[in-house]
């Protein structure tokens, strides 16, 4: 089972706005071809889909994600409206990739930059993991660990030591995956008595300098996605840059 993660298009409805070091519509492009060439089973777009709140955005974004050759899910970020998601594509909670359950968890906190689920969403999760033993992938838009850049960690899961003391008592989650940070990340949690392996991913617009005091754009950096490959066995990842603005990639 190959799923592919995508994230932070920040979309305009103006197709040829520019962001900080592109085009964003045009780098969304980029990336989806490159992902259609990957032939997923599944992709997973996680959070700021859109900058300026608008319906031509989304309508946009979903008009991309409808050009892949697999079902495709989102969730929202901290610049996304719900309302304007949901008009475009329904907003799931759960999804079976094969033997794996992925979940998407909404971490966005209305008018903030920072994220959180509190204490009736963490029950939820709770509930949910308590009758399912299969293996676990949990999709979300802020990071749920520190990621080494001041400025980005003060706007990550608020509520982050709640979500590891929830996940302590069910070791099949496996993996986090999240957006936010736009950059590339990897970490393993030590959480009771198993361990999970947390990831970033670069977006789909600009990237963010990675370990930065203050907001900084990583003018050198390339759009890229993740691919993850979940078997019964477990599962492996890697990064790939879109060709089109570099010709990197690396595994995990």
């Amino acid at each position: 089972m190959k799923l592919v993660q995508i994230t932070d298009t920040h979309l305009h409805a103006d197709p040829l706005a520019r962001s900080r070091t592109g085009v964003p519509l045009a780098q969304l492009e980029a990336v989806i071809a490159a992902v259609r060439a990957e032939r997923p089973d599944a992709v997973v777009v996680t959070g700021d889909i859109s900058q300026d709140e608008t319906p031509a955005s989304y309508a946009a974004a979903a008009r991309l994600f409808g050009t892949l050759p697999c079902p495709w899910y989102w969730l929202p970020g901290n610049h996304d409206r719900l309302d304007l998601m949901a008009a475009e594509r329904e907003l799931v909670d759960a999804v079976d990739l094969g033997t794996w359950r992925m979940l998407l968890l909404n971490t966005r906190v209305p008018g903030k930059p920072h994220g959180a689920l509190g204490a009736e969403k963490l029950a939820a999760l709770a509930a949910w993991l308590e009758g399912n033993d299969r293996p676990v992938l949990i999709a979300m838009h802020h990071p749920p660990v520190a990621v080494g850049a001041a400025w980005m960690d003060a706007i990550g899961l608020e509520d982050s030591e709640a979500f590891w003391r929830t996940l302590a008592h069910y070791p099949q989650v496996q993996t986090v995956l999240f957006g936010h940070a736009h950059q590339a990340f990897a970490r393993g949690v030590a959480c009771a008595e198993h361990r999970v392996q947390v990831y970033g991913c670069p977006a789909a617009a600009d990237q963010f300098l990675p370990d930065a005091v203050s907001f900084a754009v990583d003018a050198e950096a390339s759009p890229g996605y993740r691919v993850m490959t979940l078997s019964e066995s477990g599962f492996s990842t890697r990064l790939e840059r879109v060709a089109a603005f570099a010709a990197s990639s690396g595994s995990e």
